[in-house]
Parts: C-alpha cells; sequence; structure tokens
C-alpha cells in the first residue's frame, strides 16, 4: 500500500495484534491446499479470496486459511514463517494471537496444535532471534461455554509462552457483558486480559470491555465518537492496538480519512500500531508505520514513541521491557529534516 523508509524497517519495534491464522502467506496456503484438495487453490483463486470489500468476505477468507491448517506440523510452518516474516521487519516481539475457539470448533485436539506451534516459535526464536509471546483468543459468537473452555486451556499452558486471553468476533452477537465471570477467572489465574472492542461496534462495546478488566484493547476505532471515552482512555493509559489497513479493509472504516489514528496520539492515548491479519490485508507493520507518517503526518520522533508504547504496552516482565525499550532509545536519532 504505501513505500516506506530505512529508519522505519530499521526501527526495533513489538506488534501487539498480530494473528496467526492471518500471517499465512498465498504461497504458503498454496502449499497446504495441495496437501489437502483434491483441486488445489490456483494463485488466482487465492487472490480472489484475498480480494474482499466488506468484513463478512475477510471472515470468509479467515475460514479457508483455517480449514487447511490440520496438522501440528501446519501450526508449526505457518508460526515459523511468520517468524522469519517478523524478522525483516525488525519486529523484535510479537504478541500472536491463536484462534482457539476456531479449532475447539473443529473438534481438533489442542493441545497436539499448540505443540507444534510451539515448536515452531523454539526454531524462531533461534534462528531469528525473535521473541513470541501467544494470546489465546475466544470467538465471542460462540458464546461463553467454549470462551471458558478457551480459558482453561490458557491456565493449562500457562507456562509455555501464553501471556493471555482475549475475544474477538462478532461484537454485536457477544456484547462483553456476557463474559464478566471468564474474564474475572482468567485474570485470577494470572493471565493478561485483551479484547477485541469497538471495531464493528460503538462505544459502548469498548465501555464493556474496559468494564471487564481489558488492558488492552484491538481497533477500538469508534471510540471518538464518546468524549467521555476518550477521556477515560487517555487517562487510564490503556493501551490501543490500531490497524488502520485492516479496518479500511473490512469497511470499519469508509476511509482513511475517518480513521481516528491521529485524533488519538494527539489526546495522549497509548496508541500501538499493528497489522492484524498482515498476508490477508497486504500490509506489514512496516507499512502500517509508513501509513502513519505518510497519511497522518507522524514524524520519525512520533514513530519512535509508539514504537516505544509497544514495548511498554507489551505483556513481557518488565525487565525484558526495559532490555527492548533500550533497543529503541540507543536506535539512531533521524536528521532533521
Amino acid at each position: 500500500m504505501t513505500g516506506d523508509s530505512a529508519y522505519i524497517r530499521a526501527l526495533p519495534k513489538a506488534e501487539l495484534h498480530l494473528h496467526l491464522e492471518g500471517t499465512v502467506e498465498p504461497a504458503t496456503l498454496i502449499e497446504l491446499s495441495s496437501q489437502y484438495d483434491s483441486a488445489p487453490l490456483s494463485r488466482e483463486a487465492i487472490n480472489q479470496l484475498y480480494s474482499y470489500t466488506d468484513f463478512q468476505g475477510f471472515l470468509m477468507a479467515f475460514k479457508a486459511v483455517t480449514e487447511r491448517l490440520r496438522t501440528p506440523e501446519d501450526y508449526e510452518l505457518i508460526t515459523y514463517r511468520m517468524m522469519e516474516r517478523l524478522r525483516t521487519q525488525n519486529i523484535v516481539h510479537a504478541e500472536v494471537y491463536c484462534s482457539v475457539g476456531v479449532c475447539l470448533l473443529r473438534k481438533m485436539d489442542f493441545d497436539s496444535i499448540f505443540a507444534g506451534m510451539e515448536r515452531g516459535r523454539e526454531r524462531g526464536e533461534r534462528d531469528f532471534a525473535v521473541s513470541v509471546l501467544w494470546l489465546f483468543d475466544s470467538v465471542r459468537h460462540f458464546g461463553v461455554e467454549q470462551a471458558e473452555a478457551v480459558v482453561d486451556l490458557a491456565i493449562k499452558h500457562r507456562d509455555q509462552n501464553v501471556a493471555g486471553f482475549g475475544i474477538g468476533g462478532d461484537e454485536r452477537r457477544g456484547p462483553p457483558e456476557r463474559f464478566r465471570a471468564t474474564f474475572a477467572r482468567a485474570k485470577a489465574a494470572g493471565l493478561h486480559l485483551t479484547c477485541h472492542a469497538g471495531e464493528t461496534a460503538g462505544p459502548e462495546s469498548i465501555w464493556g470491555a474496559i468494564n471487564l478488566g481489558a488492558e488492552r484493547l484491538g481497533h477500538a476505532v469508534t471510540a471518538f465518537e464518546d468524549e467521555e471515552l476518550m477521556t477515560v482512555l487517555s487517562e487510564r493509559q490503556v493501551a490501543l492496538e490500531l490497524c488502520p489497513t485492516s479496518n479500511l479493509r473490512t469497511r470499519a472504516i469508509s476511509s482513511l480519512e475517518r480513521h481516528p489514528l491521529r485524533v488519538y496520539f494527539d489526546r495522549g492515548m497509548m496508541i500501538t500500531l499493528n497489522s492484524d491479519d498482515p498476508a490477508m490485508f497486504g500490509t506489514s507493520l512496516v507499512e502500517e508505520y509508513a501509513l502513519a507518517q505518510q497519511h497522518f503526518g507522524m514524524t520519525d520522533e512520533h514513530l519512535r514513541e509508539i514504537a516505544r508504547n509497544s514495548f511498554e504496552a507489551s505483556f513481557l516482565p518488565p525487565e525484558r521491557k526495559l532490555q527492548f525499550l533500550a533497543l529503541v532509545d540507543a536506535h539512531p536519532h533521524p536528521e532533521p529534516k
């Protein structure tokens, strides 16, 4: 979508809103399809699949990918390739959503799937020096019972780089209030809490997520409709996982001019930049930073601040945060223009 500068690419960054299944590049999907489909998907068919114009089209593309992820080896492969791609952008840490809810819906043996993910993560960390934590994601419109099962799995694997629990999916069919007890149980077990909110619903969905105790909010593009809400988000420094290209592609916003990124930044809100499902949206974190600069007028120093936010808002232990923040601070300041 945009170009990028050498400064952006070299800047040490973390990505906090990244869906594992959404990192599957067309070439990898072709590989998977050749294993499982009697008539394998062509590159043209995949390009068409990824060329949707609304949220429903995106969900269909996501479904097409997950249907071709069947074995622990498949998950190991996509984890490793995700980390390889992160390294090329100098993303040194990522907190990655895995759609555990979809795995449960498909009655997969999640423990073995997760073992594959962990093998991929360990190889990727060794080969690319990228740090990854997992976020176990439940699909809110699949109901509370399934969300409870996802929390059970997050608690079970808590000591295997699982940092948090969150809910995604259709906000209108799964309002946050239904998950109050689920979030309370996850928090009591020591899990961090995230929530997709204000992507396909209004400010009330964001209020609901805050009331659940969510530490980070995915998207939150409708917060600007409520002045009091913006004040609360700014005062509490609730981290916002902004994903501009994603919002444009799913029609959460009608145009980039409607995206509140700059409004939030100028209000002192804790914003981070993220690519969400980069393979499906034809973007990358480097391109999201470049978009912030080119379309929203963010300077190199603004981008450095956003990079710092990405580590400060991470679920890493304090000493690791400080190590990564030192990398950002040591990055050469750009020459004045």
